[in-house]
């Protein structure tokens, strides 16, 4: 696909997106995904040490937010990173290593 013909996405849609990761377990979230693809809810719960109402609520918060989808196996449910939970990631990352020089 062309770069020009992207559609650029609206200030409402850049909203839920941002809405998403706005809160630091989320953010915790979503990188821990990022590092062990298809993780379930238990192996989230384990690795971050929370509570599984709360987590739950969190990871259908990034689901909602189109950063995070869901696959069902079996009684398990794993969570992966979307192209645009992708793209978060990495700003996250970017952003968490940059400085910037005062002038």
């Amino acid at each position: 696909m062309d770069m020009a013909a992207k559609k650029v996405k609206s200030p409402r849609k850049l909203e839920r997106h941002f809405k998403g990761v706005a809160n630091h377990r989320r953010i915790q979230i979503l990188l821990l995904i990022a590092r062990s693809p298809s993780i379930s809810l238990d192996e989230i719960l384990d690795e971050l040490n929370g509570n599984q109402k709360t987590f739950s609520e969190h990871t259908r918060r990034l689901v909602a937010a189109g950063l995070v989808e869901k696959a069902y196996a079996g009684r398990t449910v794993q969570h992966n990173l979307t192209p645009y939970g992708r793209i978060f990631v990495d700003f996250i990352r970017d952003f968490s290593n940059s400085t910037v020089e005062e002038s």
